[in-house]
């Protein structure tokens, strides 16, 4: 019910909806409370959370759920959400990581097989994987782009897993103070550019697909907030610039934007969009001119109001 209601009320205010159908942290149960049940109920072929990507039961659990969740008929609005228009598109897993097959051959099966699954429930929507957007072993050239080493070594990698048919557009984070240890901040910024741009150039000339940069966030403790409203309008740069150009960097989400009453429920990315800080004037800004730039404010009066 929660969910039919979330849905029905960004339809009433225009909102389109990119929803994740499970995570790979423990955040809200997570890939591992899948495999918590497997093993609850004698099925399960491993205690390891990388079970949920090969062990056939979790993956029939998993199925089930994602079934469950497509055809689901909105209490509100009468629409099952594999017909509603304002479901964007799945997410089929945030931050995917195979820890147990650095190879990536183990994460790759699970994709080809639940994208396939998805689409065949689901022709409507787009579908994209939830990466982080780390290079894997299959593209030694792109190494050097990863923040350090032991990115290369968690059993993703964005060209191979994006290829996929049944992904329609790719997605890829920016943490640049979680992947890094000793690093000043005019080292994450040069990163920051050097990841967008080649991410970007793959989507333009290997994959042919768009480019989402679908999480970002510099933390509020180690940062002060002229450094965090540096990092953001570089990303908010980058994405317009390309979007201008008909490139293929499609857009970039911040996280996480937080509504009255829910302070408790911050980490140390938050941001509260009616405190008096420069941050949430940019998104208003970059809103404001990629409308423009596609011409929306002559087809939309609300325009106004904002920009």
């Amino acid at each position: 019910m929660a969910l039919d209601y979330v849905i029905a009320e960004a339809r009433q205010h225009g909102i389109r909806l990119l929803l994740s159908l499970v995570n790979n942290l423990h955040a809200y149960g997570g890939k591992t409370q899948y495999v918590k049940w497997a093993w609850q109920e004698g099925v399960g072929l491993s205690s390891s959370n990388d079970s949920f990507f090969f062990d056939p039961s979790i993956r029939s659990y998993f199925k089930n759920y994602v079934k469950t969740i497509l055809t689901r008929k909105n209490t509100i609005t009468g629409i099952e959400y594999r017909n509603d228009p304002t479901i964007f598109g799945w997410e089929l897993i945030n931050e995917p990581r195979c820890l147990t097959d650095p190879s990536g051959d183990t994460l790759q099966d699970w994709i080809e097989e639940m994208s396939a699954f998805v689409k065949l429930i689901d022709k409507r929507h787009l579908v994209t994987v939830g990466l982080e957007g780390f290079y894997g072993p299959n593209d030694p050239k792109r190494l050097t782009v990863n923040p350090e080493d032991w990115a290369s070594r968690l059993g993703s990698d964005f060209i191979r897993n994006s290829k996929i048919s049944n992904i329609d557009f790719t997605s890829v984070h920016i943490y640049p103070d979680h992947w890094f240890h000793h690093q000043v901040f005019e080292d994450y910024m040069k990163f920051v550019s050097k990841w967008m741009l080649s991410h970007i150039e793959d989507g333009d000339k290997v994959l042919n697909k768009p480019v989402l940069f679908s999480e970002y966030g510099l933390s509020d403790i180690n940062f002060t907030m002229p450094e965090r409203k540096t990092m953001y309008k570089t990303i908010l740069d980058i994405s317009y610039k390309s979007a201008k150009k008909n490139r293929s960097g499609a857009g970039a989400l911040v996280w996480q934007f937080l509504v009255g009453g829910m302070q408790e429920f911050t980490d140390d990315f938050g941001i509260i969009p009616w405190e008096k800080t420069p941050i949430p004037s940019l998104f208003v800004e970059q809103s404001c001119r990629l409308a423009k730039t596609k011409g929306w404010p002559h087809k939309d009066t609300s325009f106004k109001q904002f920009c």
